[in-house]
């Protein structure tokens, strides 16, 4: 074991005290793992849109004091009681949702919707006990998603924990632990175009080009991106896009736009923006038949998905998905692979990298729509 192993760390990690305002690096304690916890050191971490939208704290219940982070790499330094499977060294991504690997989801080959560990924003503490791991001056700093990645050392419950082989680079693969996968996950292991087939992906944020180039993976011939902000159509082009739809553009719905464009509908559509005007329009322009539709946006809380039944009777499907339909510790370690063996590239969506001291000029970044990932280095 490591010669901090049951002790208590202290170390840095960005604090977000209340909504909206800068990040504060802070001297923070973080207490040893519990039972079936694993006490990592972040090297990498990243920002993604979750980050900010629950920072902002615009449209669901503000938890402050918060370390936010849930995209990142790092290794363990000490596990708790009860864990078996990892060990002191070993190489990891953390995740914000988990695999218990016990429940009738986790034994399901269809679902990754963990009952003990899926996503859960409103809980800030430890699920083993319902405290925190991390403190300053003796007062509890709450958790986010269960990773807290924003901090040089967090605990996490070892299911939200995913073992990987130690020659990749961490400071590119830490970005499978959120987005990337979400995006290529949702259209090769759900919306699975056949060879041939036409693509149309809504929005092109790093989601959206994930899923692209999962499109692309699987041989589409067409991939059209929808995208409100023209600026993203000259950057689609490395992920695969083929052509572009600015629904600014046209008087009529962007359904029927796609539809004309493509004879009759897009054979497979993915949504990455979360407006529920543009998962209606995704949904209602895959051709009949044969069309499939996939949400992976995070809706309003209070919208409504409002479409006519025919679209159903003419043999469309509308599906949802969430994490692309990953099993967190099961299959992620093999997108891993996927890029070492180069049939992933990722080094296109890593578009800014800075030291940890300067983590909010990535929330800057991220709010004037700048780049697709900022890497954030724990070591600066």
């Amino acid at each position: 074991m490591s010669s901090t192993a049951g002790q208590v760390i202290k170390c840095r990690a960005a604090v977000s005290w209340e909504a909206g305002k800068p990040l504060v690096i802070e001297e923070v304690e973080v207490a040893p793992p519990k039972a079936m916890e694993v006490r990592l050191k972040i090297l990498y971490t990243s920002l993604c849109h979750t980050d900010v939208y629950f920072w902002e704290a615009k449209g669901q219940t503000p938890m402050f004091p918060r370390i936010f982070g849930h995209e990142a790499g790092g290794i363990v330094e000490s596990v708790g009681e009860g864990v078996t499977d990892l060990a002191p060294g070993d190489h990891v991504l953390p995740i914000f949702t988990g695999e218990c690997k016990e429940c009738a989801h986790c034994k399901s080959e269809e679902s990754n919707m963990c009952d003990l560990l899926r996503i859960n924003t409103d809980r800030g503490v430890m699920i083993g006990d319902g405290q925190s791991r991390f403190s300053i001056n003796g007062k509890p700093i709450y958790h986010f998603l269960g990773t807290s990645t924003f901090s040089e050392y967090t605990v996490l419950h070892v299911g939200c924990v995913a073992k990987i082989n130690p020659s990749a680079p961490l400071d590119k693969v830490c970005v499978i632990s959120c987005g990337i996968s979400t995006g290529y996950g949702a259209t090769v292991n759900v919306a699975k175009p056949p060879k041939g087939s036409t693509v149309a992906v809504f929005g092109l944020g790093a989601v959206g080009l994930a899923a692209a180039e999962g499109a692309r993976a699987s041989g589409a011939s067409r991939i059209i991106g929808v995208d409100l902000n023209p600026k993203r159509f000259e950057e689609a082009k490395k992920f695969g896009v083929t052509e572009f739809v600015n629904p600014a553009d046209h008087k009529k719905p962007v359904q029927e736009v796609l539809v004309e464009m493509t004879n009759g509908g897009v054979d497979r559509s993915v949504e990455c923006t979360g407006n529920i005007n543009a998962m209606i329009s995704a949904f209602e322009c895959v051709h009949d038949g044969w069309g499939v539709a996939v949400l992976v946006g995070v809706p309003h809380k209070d919208a409504e998905f409002k479409t006519h039944p025919v679209n159903f009777l003419n043999e469309r499907t509308l599906k949802g998905t969430f994490f692309g339909n990953y099993k967190p510790r099961t299959d992620i370690p093999g997108v891993v692979e996927k890029y070492m063996n180069k049939e992933l590239e990722l080094d296109k969506f890593i578009t800014h990298s800075v030291p940890f001291s300067e983590i909010n000029k990535a929330f800057d970044l991220m709010l004037k729509g700048e780049g697709l990932r900022c890497i954030i280095r724990m070591d600066g």
